[in-house]
């Protein structure tokens, strides 16, 4: 199960969020978003978890928790759109 974590507090390290997800079953990874121009965390990520039981017990009672200080909204992540065609409508010349 592929799990949405937002709301995080930008200090707010990989190995932190792995270790709350841990409490509720294996973690398979976990990624915190970060802007490519400056480095900072975007302040969301994605924890996955083999285990579908064991990701909705963690969303259940994680979701609205605070972890380092920030209250967190944790949710299952939706399907990643496809993004072959990036026609971005501009003009040839």
């Amino acid at each position: 199960m592929n799990i949405f974590v937002a709301k995080l507090n930008y200090d707010t390290q990989e190995g932190d969020l792995q270790y709350a997800f841990e409490e509720f079953g294996e973690v398979s990874s976990a990624k915190i978003i970060f802007d490519r121009a400056t480095g900072r965390s975007k302040g969301f990520g994605f924890v996955e978890m083999p285990n579908d039981d064991e990701g909705r017990a963690a969303i259940n009672e994680l979701n609205e928790t605070e972890l380092d200080g920030r209250t967190i909204v944790v949710k299952e992540a939706e399907p990643r759109e496809r993004r072959d065609n990036r026609g971005g409508g501009g003009r040839r010349y």
